[in-house]
């Protein structure tokens, strides 16, 4: 079972982070902040990944501190747990409908950071939450797990359909892209034989 377990403390944050890439959808979160809540457990039951967070952070400021540093530890965990990336599909992509949202989200976990952001929303918070720190959080999580993504709408103007779009629709991707393919489960998935 590929799992770790990764706490992080810093002036602005105190996090506990706890992951398994062969979960079943499992979650536990505690944020402090509902709506991250809520896409970490989209996040979660659309991978399939069991995922615990607990989170103490200066949401008195804004939730900008909390959902950059949840991004890195989860990063960090999908690149410990991930190691050497022995046996991966290493390329995963999805085109996820949702009502009028229309998302694309294709992953490859090349040991390189890159993230192409092209979900604007109409408007600028859903609820409190601005809705910039999504695309901080995709940002974060890429350099610290060393991959490459790419988000794009397609189609939707609803800002909560389209961030909980994105959500699923790269859980659901790194979920393929992570998957250990049995014919290939002692190589690793680049002519340079390293990631």
């Amino acid at each position: 079972m590929r799992e770790t377990t990764i706490n992080r403390k810093t002036a602005e944050t105190d996090i506990s982070l706890k992951l398994n890439i062969d979960g079943t959808g499992k979650s536990n979160i505690d944020s402090g902040c509902g709506f991250l809540n809520h896409m970490l457990t989209l996040f979660a039951s659309h991978g399939k990944f069991d995922l615990q967070v607990k989170c103490k952070g200066d949401t008195d400021v804004d939730y900008h501190h909390t959902v950059e540093d949840i991004a890195i530890v989860l990063g960090k965990a999908f690149d410990k747990t991930l190691s050497d990336r022995k046996g991966i599909e290493r390329f995963g992509d999805i085109i996820l409908p949702m009502d009028e949202t229309l998302i694309l989200s294709a992953v490859d976990f090349s040991g390189r950071a890159f993230l192409g952001y092209f979900a604007d929303t109409p408007t600028e918070k859903v609820g409190d939450f601005d809705t910039e720190l999504s695309e901080e959080f995709f940002s974060a999580f890429v350099r610290e797990c060393k991959c490459s993504l790419h988000i794009r709408k397609l189609s939707g103007k609803n800002s909560h359909h389209i961030i909980e779009g994105v959500f699923k629709a790269t859980a659901r991707a790194i979920s393929k892209a992570v998957a250990i393919n049995e014919k290939y489960k002692n190589e690793i998935p680049s002519t340079k034989g390293v990631l």
